[in-house]
């Protein structure tokens, strides 16, 4: 906690010149990013098996007018159709499992009144007139149109707009490929009510952002945003 704490000081110090009171909202964006480049070799190794799972539609196509009587020999078959073709069924999952560390670990270090038994210097910085550690519902006992409520607002705005964009990438994805979608699919267990949700994981986001300190909610719209980003340009 403290070796991460001095490291946003660190960048909020180098950002200061350009970003002012608002640096260390600046240096967890920064942070932020920095974490998306090293996930993204994975990103990019996920959409591959995406497409390597859409290539194996007929197999399974066959699989399911073979075993269709049969659901959990139907999913044994598809499981090792997987194997044997090396593929993947849960891969995208991985960038997303490696970023839940980072998120905790600014959750914590915004919501901790003390780091290594000495006071949080972070929760002293602000990005324009809300505190980094404090909550919408802080910042709503100001009023929903004082400073910190304003800019709780524009985040919800930002959020929104990246929900719809996301949704309807989503939806073009999930028409591209029609072999995919729930119902007639992989039958992996499971698979077909993420496929159902996926279109609406965006907007989740939102509450996220409401109910965790501000900190971790600029970590959240950033992460989203980029994903949703990276998204449209490996799966285009």
């Amino acid at each position: 906690m403290s070796v991460f704490a001095n490291l946003v000081e660190h960048l909020a110090d180098l950002l200061q010149p350009l970003f002012g009171a608002s640096a260390a909202a600046a240096a967890i964006v920064l942070f932020t990013a920095l974490v998306r480049l090293l996930v993204h070799p994975l990103s990019r190794a996920a959409a591959r098996g995406q497409k390597a799972r859409t290539a194996l539609q007929p197999k399974i196509a066959e699989l399911r007018k073979k075993h269709g009587g049969n659901p959990e020999k139907l999913q044994k078959a598809v499981l090792e159709l997987h194997a044997e073709e090396k593929v993947s069924p849960l891969a995208g999952c991985l960038p997303g499992m490696l970023q839940i560390p980072a998120f905790f670990l600014l959750y914590h270090l915004f919501s901790s009144d003390t780091i290594g038994g000495e006071a949080n210097g972070l929760l002293g910085h602000r990005l324009f007139a809300a505190p980094l550690g404090e909550r919408w519902t802080d910042a709503l006992q100001g009023g929903v149109l004082s400073g910190a409520g304003l800019v709780y607002a524009g985040l919800f705005v930002v959020v929104g707009c990246v929900a719809a964009f996301s949704y309807r990438l989503s939806r073009r994805l999930t028409a591209a490929n029609p072999a995919a979608q729930a119902g007639g699919g992989e039958q992996l267990p499971g698979l077909g009510a993420v496929t159902k949700v996926m279109p609406f994981m965006s907007f989740f986001t939102l509450v996220t952002v409401a109910v965790v300190p501000l900190a971790a909610a600029l970590y959240v719209v950033t992460s989203t945003t980029w994903s949703v980003v990276e998204r449209a340009v490996l799966y285009r």
